[in-house]
């Protein structure tokens, strides 16, 4: 294979990975094509959650990357068949809309925005958004939607986005961010956990609360519980996640909901909280610290364990408490512009093959958490990690361009598996891990959507 970009290097902040070597990739190089280095994108991301597992592990040589899993795991919910039905796309409110001087990226998937961005534009059908959009700038439509409280992205050339001053804080530090506590813990249930001697299920025993939603956060967790750890996932009862996704990230975890706004059940999570390993949360900068889960609180009261947030854009700049999606952010930032096309004799913004900002910071988010465990075990010392959408994109862009020698080849095709589940038979691809060159797979079909019980096994 051509070299991989090395996404490694934010490891190397870390003691334990003083010495280590990036894991192994293996197949073709190249497959979507288009101007910017997307496959080295998602191998690159791939490779550090492998790079963390083998030095967690202790196993170099073990654990590698298939560049046809990878393909197919970055498109995972494309491929997915419920019942033999596909899942649902963007809402018919959601996608690219012309304004005044430009475009716009709406995002109305989930109900609650959908209603946010018709309060605020007065209108009830995607014609009539048309008519109100056409009358303001892309930048005032922006504006105006954020204000209420809605979910929006001006179309951005990559020269005004560079002008912003959200560009000079995304394109800022390392990748992953790391943050370790300044004492060991000596907590018996922290200091007793280490790896499994399984090499399919190395997490055993690892107890991970996953307070995520959407595509990137239940993807890191989804790929922690393939590997073995106990995933429970909490979601807040109002605000249900839309069935397609939750089905294609809910493999391998449990769900349960858990109303935070509510004493009797914040006491609970916290309970959790108090015998877990691993924190994951997916919510925009600060969401969480009315409920005591700021990173630093609780690094503080136990030192050992390891948090990991992500966010669309990030914990500092001006843009930092936005909500925010994969296709905001590639409007935000230039991808858009850059993959645009003319249809119908009239350009339009496009998008990169897949959701890929989503998936390479999921597993963003697994090399966070599965390297500050392997500090922990060398060190004694948990700490915190944060990944971003946004950050995520700035690294794209500074890959090279793609000049693959032998050309582009054709996407692999995906080795579907199938299963029976609570949703009805499934159709789906694995992970995108090797293990000594046989292919990690999920151990459990998704269950229904908030039917666990609050509770680590």
């Amino acid at each position: 294979m051509e070299q991989v970009p090395d996404l490694t290097g934010s490891l190397r902040s870390l003691e334990a990975f003083s010495a280590a070597e990036p894991a192994a990739c293996n197949g073709p190089r190249w497959w979507w094509g288009g101007s910017l280095d997307v496959e080295g994108l998602a191998l690159g991301s791939v490779q550090a959650a492998a790079t963390a597992l083998e030095s967690l592990t202790g196993s170099a040589g073990r654990y590698s990357v298939s560049s046809e899993l990878t393909a197919a795991s970055f498109d995972s919910l494309g491929h997915l068949r419920i019942s033999g039905r596909k899942p649902q796309g963007f809402a018919p409110m959601s996608g690219f809309r012309p304004t005044l001087d430009g475009w716009v990226r709406l995002h109305a998937n989930y109900p609650h925005h959908a209603a946010r961005l018709m309060e605020t534009l007065q209108g009830t059908t995607p014609e009539e958004l048309d008519r109100v959009l056409r009358s303001m700038t892309a930048l005032e439509a922006e504006e105006a939607i954020t204000a209420g409280r809605g979910v929006a992205a001006a179309v951005r050339t990559r020269e005004e986005w560079m002008a912003t001053p959200m560009h000079a804080t995304a394109n800022t530090g390392p990748w992953i961010g790391f943050t370790r506590s300044a004492v060991q813990d000596e907590s018996p249930r922290l200091s007793r956990w280490m790896p499994s001697t399984d090499p399919f299920r190395p997490l055993a025993g690892l107890r991970v609360l996953d307070l995520t939603r959407v595509i990137a956060g239940p993807t890191a967790t989804r790929l922690l519980g393939a590997l073995g750890a106990d995933v429970l996932r909490i979601d807040p009862p109002g605000l249900p996640e839309l069935t397609d996704a939750f089905v294609d990230s809910g493999f391998d975890k449990r769900s349960a909901e858990a109303d935070l706004n509510n004493a009797g059940a914040l006491d609970v999570v916290h309970r959790l909280l108090s015998a877990a390993d691993v924190l994951v949360t997916g919510y925009r900068h600060g969401g969480l610290d009315r409920f005591g889960l700021n990173p630093d609180e609780m690094l503080a009261a136990r030192p050992g364990l390891v948090v990991v947030t992500m966010s669309a854009w990030g914990s500092t700049g001006p843009w930092n408490g936005r909500r925010g999606f994969d296709s905001l952010v590639q409007a935000a930032c230039g991808i858009a512009e850059r993959y645009g096309h003319d249809d119908d004799d009239a350009w339009k913004p496009g998008a990169l093959p897949v959701q890929a900002l989503d998936h390479a910071t999921g597993y963003g988010v697994a090399a966070g958490a599965l390297a500050l465990l392997a500090e922990r075990l060398h060190t004694g010392r948990g700490g915190s990690a944060h990944v971003s959408l946004v950050r995520t994109a700035e690294v794209l862009f500074r890959l090279p361009s793609p000049g693959p020698a032998g050309g582009v080849g054709g996407v692999p095709l995906p080795d579907f598996r199938l299963v029976d589940s609570p949703y009805g038979p499934l159709r789906f691809v694995g992970p995108p891990l090797t293990v000594d060159g046989v292919p990690l797979q999920y151990g459990k079909a998704p269950v229904k959507y908030g039917t666990s019980a609050l509770a680590w096994q």
